[in-house]
């Protein structure tokens, strides 16, 4: 089964990192976080990925063409009969990676829509290049195809920023709750869809996460997964640099691989 990964967007948010990056190149513990999003596909056993590229799509490319070299010990052969042999044996054997040119300026449901050729008649997953989670995906499938719809979206409790005070009538602080999590549930992406999915996406400016999930919704084709665990999107350079402190603490929880 394929999986999606959106890494067109211009990262305007986390300008610090993506001047002269994409975002999924962006680095949390000396890694792309796209790669940490493609290991734990890979570690329930999804390693077939198709990468929708835009912004420095360029920048995607060369990481994966030199993925090899720059992950082994290699000999190389300099002259007219240059060659170069690997020598080591990295831990990514066997994904299959599509380098999709999806447009600078294209839409995320346009984006898709581009990659449809890629992606043949199959069931298959999307999911950001920059959100990180614990999400067990054969969970997820097994969930989406458990209830027969078009579409499945994961859900998460999002955290508040904020500490929130219960104040009396006096002004005073009857207790205080540090970032609690809210009884509603957003969207974490990690979607699954099945082929028919493509008939709601239209044009490069068409938003997935507007008019096509609207109507999957509205038609009762849209359900959601809820997971209890972690999630994290690193939309700007705070979040970049708590999934960096994360890492080097040795507390990261979307690392389910060995």
């Amino acid at each position: 089964m394929k999986t999606v990964i959106l890494c067109g967007g211009l990262g305007t948010r986390l300008r610090e990192e993506t001047e002269f990056r994409p975002k999924p190149m962006v680095d949390v513990g000396g890694r792309p976080i796209l790669w940490h999003i493609m290991k734990s596909y890979a570690h329930f056993g999804f390693r077939d990925f198709v990468l929708c590229l835009g912004y420095r799509g360029d920048t995607i490319k060369e990481y994966f063409l030199n993925y090899d070299a720059m992950n082994n010990d290699f000999e190389v052969c300099l002259g007219r009969q240059s060659h170069m042999n690997i020598l080591g044996k990295h831990e990514e054997q066997g994904f299959h990676i599509t380098l999709a040119d999806t447009g600078l300026e294209t839409m995320t449901g346009g984006r898709l829509k581009r990659a449809q050729k890629y992606l043949g008649d199959d069931t298959f997953m999307v999911t950001y290049g920059d959100g990180l989670s614990d999400v067990d995906v054969t969970k997820l499938l097994a969930f989406h195809k458990s209830h027969g719809k078009l579409a499945t979206v994961t859900t998460f409790r999002p955290s508040s920023r904020f500490g929130i005070l219960n104040i009396d009538s006096a002004n005073e602080v009857q207790n205080f709750i540090e970032k609690p999590r809210s009884d509603a549930w957003a969207s974490a992406g990690f979607f699954v869809f099945e082929p028919r999915v493509f008939d709601y996406l239209d044009g490069d400016e068409c938003i997935l996460e507007k008019e096509p999930l609207e109507r999957l919704a509205a038609e009762r084709q849209l359900v959601a997964y809820h997971h209890e665990g972690f999630f994290y999107a690193m939309d700007t350079y705070r979040e970049y640099k708590h999934l960096n402190e994360l890492w080097s603490h040795g507390d990261a929880p979307w690392k389910v691989w060995q």
